[in-house]
């Protein structure tokens, strides 16, 4: 009784704790690959290098996104070490961020309860524990999408004038959302409002928005990083906006082909089971707006549609493309979670067992969050080259070469915490003719916005002299044949390291690479 009072006062303690769950989660899971292991890797090479301009994979330029993912990362590693933790407490912030938005300003449109069901639903669900802690950019930019659209709308909605301060904000917000995954960080907010606004019959009060204010604190944010790397790199803002925003959007040679309706049957596992009270309150017939037992609405018309607005208007952009990933529904998890919300109070509000239902049911999304967990983990233990990089950080001495040939393995620099690129052994003069959209793309690609970093990629032929050469490191798949000449220090589960047949004297004072003695404590 005594817990149940103390939750009952203090209403924002449970999504906190289920923050602090969250947290837990994302320190004892390997990174996950690719995505984790690219984009863990890029925050730690900002560290290294010292350049925070520059986004390098491998030490060649990475310009699929802007930085902000990894400036966050970087200054994380900076703070606390490179640590699997580390990488991934820039989505788990703003995975936070996120649900304590939805808290906030569902308790203000509706009250505490509607606020409390909304963000226990969306903080049970696997879009917010596993999607929270995934590292790449799809929670941090869905945080600040969903950032924008709450404060524009609270700025505006029954107000003659918007409010300033929240308008401002909603800017900001825009800023960092272009500065997270480009253009969407605008242009979805900026959808879904214009579509509510000429809707509810608001949208003359787009003139009175502090626009000057606005766009100047917008511009702040955005545009000295824009100035500053296209002056770095020439041709990088067509690369970044024409390549990997236009034509992944209209393109049918990316990865990741689905059908339009992937995302609508995707909702019922991110949020399940409250996606299924979200379809309740859509589908069933009569009245949109719940009671309170003294007839007052618990949300009104004008949010209810804010909120169905959001959710299709976003599914339906994403669902354009050919390509579509799980992760981009993110942004739509706040509005859903609200209809769900609104949805279990007409359906089994007013049942005396809803409680305990309630209860029931959240406990059922946390098993479905761990055992998602827990197979995602053993998944990425059988593809990871988490099981070498050990060998390789305390073997490793200054002036060494590590060479990579039949594949990349993400996670490895970031384990092993290697200081220079990878040597890449691919025949790229057919390479660059015939890859697809893969790692090799990935890789060469940037390598042509940096001439400096074409010494890492060698042809097959570079591995008959280095193998006769000390210090030098060979890394390639278990499945491909024994190189000549080359010894094998240690088989992992996929992944081989060899040393060179030419041993060197082993230094005195050697300690390897840092990721030696991190791997030495796990």
């Amino acid at each position: 009784m005594r817990l149940n009072t103390r939750f009952a006062d203090r209403p924002w303690l449970l999504p906190l704790l289920l923050w602090v769950f969250l947290l837990v989660m994302a320190a004892i899971r390997p990174l996950g690959l690719p995505d984790e292991g690219r984009y863990a890797e890029i925050g730690r090479w900002m560290v290294q290098s010292g350049d925070w301009l520059t986004p390098r994979l491998n030490g060649s330029p990475f310009f699929h996104k802007p930085p902000y993912l990894y400036w966050m990362e970087a200054s994380t590693i900076s703070l606390f070490g490179t640590h699997i933790l580390t990488a991934r407490l820039a989505p788990v912030m703003h995975g936070g961020l996120m649900l304590g938005m939805l808290y906030v300003m569902v308790q203000r449109i509706a009250g505490v309860d509607l606020a409390r069901r909304a963000s226990l639903m969306l903080g049970t669900s696997l879009a917010f524990l596993v999607g929270g802690q995934y590292v790449n950019h799809d929670m941090v930019v869905a945080s600040w999408i969903s950032a924008a659209i709450w404060c524009f709308a609270w700025a505006i909605d029954g107000r003659e004038r918007p409010h300033t301060g929240w308008a401002l904000a909603g800017y900001a917000a825009c800023g960092l959302g272009i500065m997270t995954k480009g253009l969407i960080g605008l242009a979805l907010p900026g959808l879904v409002l214009l579509i509510w606004l000429i809707w509810t019959r608001q949208v003359h009060k787009l003139i009175t928005l502090p626009w000057l204010r606005g766009l100047l604190i917008f511009g702040a944010i955005v545009v000295p990083w824009f100035a500053l790397a296209e002056k770095s790199s020439p041709g990088m803002l067509n690369y970044l906006f024409g390549t990997q925003q236009f034509q992944r959007f209209t393109g049918t040679t990316f990865n990741n082909v689905h059908p339009w309706w992937f995302y609508w049957v995707g909702l019922l596992g991110m949020l399940c089971p409250w996606a299924f009270f979200a379809a309740y309150q859509a589908l069933k017939p009569g009245s949109t707006r719940p009671q309170e037992p003294d007839g007052a609405p618990v949300l009104s018309r004008n949010w209810l549609l804010l909120c169905a607005i959001w959710l299709v208007a976003i599914l339906t952009f994403f669902s354009i493309p050919k390509s579509k990933l799980i992760g981009y529904a993110l942004p739509v998890m706040p509005p859903l979670a609200v209809l769900a919300a609104v949805g279990y109070e007409r359906a089994w509000g007013h049942k005396r067992w809803s409680a305990k239902a309630f209860a029931a049911l959240s406990v059922l999304a946390i098993a479905l969050a761990l055992a998602t967990h827990v197979a995602g983990t053993r998944y990425t233990e059988r593809k990871s080259s988490q099981d070498i990089a050990s060998a390789l950080a305390c073997a490793w001495q200054p002036g060494d070469k590590i060479h990579v040939a039949g594949g990349y393995p993400y996670d490895l620099p970031y384990y092993a915490q290697i200081q220079e690129p990878f040597i890449l052994i691919q025949d790229w003069v057919t390479i660059r003719k015939t890859a697809g959209d893969d790692w090799r793309r990935e890789i060469f690609e940037g390598v042509d916005f940096d001439p400096r970093a074409q010494q890492s990629l060698q042809q097959p032929t570079a591995l008959d002299t280095a193998v006769n050469q000390a210090g030098q490191w060979l890394v390639q798949p278990n499945s491909t044949p024994a190189p000549a000449g080359w010894r094998l220090k240690q088989q992992g589960r996929v992944w081989s390291l060899y040393g060179s047949a030419l041993e060197r004297p082993e230094a005195a004072e050697h300690k390897g690479l840092a990721g030696c003695n991190d791997q030495r404590h796990k």
